[in-house]
């Protein structure tokens, strides 16, 4: 079957919600935009129409609201709240209780346990279980272990087993994920080495919030089409959220200002 047929459908399965996140977000960047949303609304009205289906409220009220933005963009948080699943695996995306993107980069410390900057497939697990009771939802530890398995599969973009900290942020919805925004402004690691010398100007081997807010203001006045002046408090309340005690050390500032060298 394809994405389109499981449009169809009353209900469609976690595997099904995959297949359909893969198949219109072409570019896999972790969101539907442009085209690919146009795309997605126009096959969801036929996918429906042609299964007898009225849009539900939801999928009426996206319509209104994306149908005719040429700036719209979804993540996967968005699209988890129009499409009926018959299992509970999405619930944590409609309510899972990171609000903000300062939110979520606690819990990427409290789970990134051993500071590797990445999370394994248990460290993914045990997430996956905290979001699911706070939502007030008991599984199975064989039906956790399964939802782990999509998860990966869901976000994994390299395939290495693993979630990087910008893979996971696809939790966030893309209003709140600040890390979409410097995607368009990461540097290679020669560059960023240079960077992080630079403001860390006592050479003391962390940046401050002072020295953080310095190379902030900077990057925001060389890039003023992805990071916006007027939301540098919360860039930087996000970005310190990493920090060890205020020391933000080399690696965790290279999770959002440093891109991987293939």
């Amino acid at each position: 079957m394809t994405a389109e047929s499981h449009l169809q459908g009353v209900e469609i399965s976690a595997a099904q919600f995959f297949e359909i996140w893969h198949h219109y977000d072409s570019d896999g960047n972790g969101y539907m935009d442009g085209k690919e949303l146009q795309n997605f609304i126009q096959e969801l009205q036929q996918a429906r129409k042609k299964a007898g289906l009225d849009l539900t409220p939801e999928m009426k009220a996206f319509v209104d609201q994306y149908g005719k933005a040429t700036d719209g963009k979804i993540g996967i948080v968005e699209l988890a709240q129009i499409l009926p699943t018959e299992e509970n695996f999405l619930l944590f995306f409609r309510c899972q209780q990171l609000k903000s993107s300062e939110d979520f980069m606690q819990t990427w410390r409290k789970y990134d346990s051993d500071h590797s900057g990445f999370i394994d497939s248990e460290e993914l697990k045990s997430f996956l279980k905290d979001l699911l009771q706070k939502a007030n939802k008991q599984i199975e530890d064989s039906k956790l272990t399964e939802y782990t398995e999509i998860m990966l599969r869901m976000f994994d973009a390299n395939n290495d087993g693993k979630l990087e900290l910008t893979e996971l942020a696809r939790l966030l919805p893309v209003q709140e994920n600040f890390l979409i925004k410097f995607q368009g402004v990461k540097m290679c690691a020669k560059e960023f080495n240079k960077a992080f010398e630079m403001y860390d100007q006592d050479g003391n081997g962390y940046i401050d919030e002072n020295e953080l807010d310095a190379l902030l203001k900077d990057l925001c006045e060389k890039n003023k089409k992805e990071l916006d002046i007027n939301n540098l408090a919360t860039y930087k309340k996000s970005i310190m959220a990493l920090s060890d005690g205020g020391k933000l050390y080399r690696a965790e500032l290279a999770l959002i200002l440093c891109a991987e060298e293939n």
